[in-house]
């Protein structure tokens, strides 16, 4: 049984060119999720093509409710709903042979990245791992990287495509769209968009297969500093005995491994954007 890992998020799917279309509010989000099925479909479909036989989707956008159960690929199993304690990654483990980033985008900041942003978009500025800037797709492949799993494939636009591959090495991207500012892009249609994620799809396994594709792992100790966009909580996260108030806007946390150290950079986000909403 050759076991592939799925994380999806939205902004990087077939179709997908501004905030509306991702929000759950807008008339535009229920086609769009059905373009991100299609997309992570495309990406089975691909993939069993390269030998790979069992598959787990975790929904990795917002509330994480995205995915239509009743049209994803019928070989797949799927992790819906928020408070998941490896957010977009999990289900992750040593047992996937391979980890698929299906419509992910740029980490904060990068320029003319579409809906660039790192995990908390109205929380996080930026995120650091040992002095490194990280997005979403450094900070879950290092923890797919913890388990020995390869991240073999990342589907999302021109910029993420390139974050990915200066991150992880020559690793398959299906470039779905290329953005020109933050919210524009110039879009391929769904049928061109499919056969090229189904087509790097299949490569990305039989890479994995042949031991083309390396585990990016980040050797411990691990530490994370986090820089916020509003000084709101950030003291408050300082209460774990392990978070370090670097300033108003920016703490560290740090662990044995890299493990131990997301699980607290998560945790700490999770109670600095609390005391933002004023849950607390």
């Amino acid at each position: 049984m050759v076991k592939v890992f799925i994380s999806a998020d939205m902004e990087g799917a077939t179709g997908v060119a501004v905030g509306a279309h991702v929000g759950s509010d807008s008339s535009d989000y229920g086609r769009m999720r059905k373009l991100l099925t299609a997309d992570i479909n495309a990406a089975i479909r691909g993939a069993m093509a390269g030998g790979a036989t069992d598959f787990v989707v975790t929904d990795a956008h917002g509330k994480m409710t995205n995915i239509l159960i009743e049209d994803l690929d019928r070989h797949a199993r799927l992790f819906s709903g928020s408070n998941k304690p490896f957010a977009q990654m999990e289900g992750i483990g040593p047992e996937y042979a391979a980890a698929f980033f299906v419509a992910y985008h740029a980490r904060e900041g990068t320029e003319d990245g579409l809906l660039n942003h790192t995990l908390l978009g109205n929380t996080v500025y930026e995120i650091r791992c040992n002095g490194r800037p990280f997005g979403e797709t450094g900070i879950n492949a290092a923890l797919a990287g913890h388990f020995g799993v390869p991240v073999c494939l990342v589907t999302g636009d021109d910029k993420v495509a390139g974050e990915a591959r200066e991150l992880l090495g020559d690793i398959e991207a299906a470039q779905v769209k290329t953005s020109s500012e933050r919210l524009v892009a110039n879009l391929l249609p769904p049928a061109a968009s499919s056969e090229l994620i189904a087509a790097r799809a299949q490569a990305a396994v039989e890479r994995a297969g042949r031991g083309e594709i390396k585990p990016f792992q980040v050797p411990g100790p691990v530490q994370f500093e986090i820089d916020f966009k509003s000084t709101a909580g950030v003291k408050m996260a300082c209460l774990f005995p392990t978070v370090e108030y670097l300033g108003s806007k920016s703490l560290r946390v740090r662990g044995d491994d890299y493990l131990a150290a997301f699980r607290q950079m998560w945790g700490t986000l999770i109670m600095v954007r609390a005391c933002q909403s004023g849950a607390i």
